[in-house]
């Protein structure tokens, strides 16, 4: 899956329980899911890929999607985002398949942005 800088990759929901929230889905959509453990699941896209995950583990409130976006340069985008009024809630991280931070935009919308 080809991903475009500084675009919207990816929606991240937060659940209180992965296993529920997948029944749910799967159940009401037909969503298919790839397991990273007991407490996040990729949401599958059709001819492969990911276009979301259900986090179990999220610090962000349930209730309130995370909108992901994908960056080339991952620490020139934070500086970026800094320089441009955000501010950074979570430093960069290390997770299954690549790095990312999460920030919060002037209005305090909670974000986040990935890197290979």
């Amino acid at each position: 899956m080809e991903h475009k800088h500084h675009t919207v990759d990816y929606l991240e929901l937060a659940v209180h329980d992965v296993a529920k929230a997948k029944g749910f889905y799967g159940k009401a959509f037909g969503w298919a899911f790839n397991d990273y453990g007991p407490e996040y699941a990729g949401i599958q896209k059709e001819g492969g890929g990911e276009v979301g995950g259900l986090n179990g583990t999220s610090d962000a409130p349930v209730g309130r999607p995370l909108l992901v976006l994908y960056s080339r340069d991952l620490e020139a985008t934070r500086v970026a985002v800094v320089q441009a009024g955000g501010s950074i809630v979570r430093e960069i991280f290390k997770f299954p398949g690549g790095r990312r931070f999460h920030f919060k935009d002037p209005s305090g919308n909670e974000c986040a942005v990935w890197s290979e």
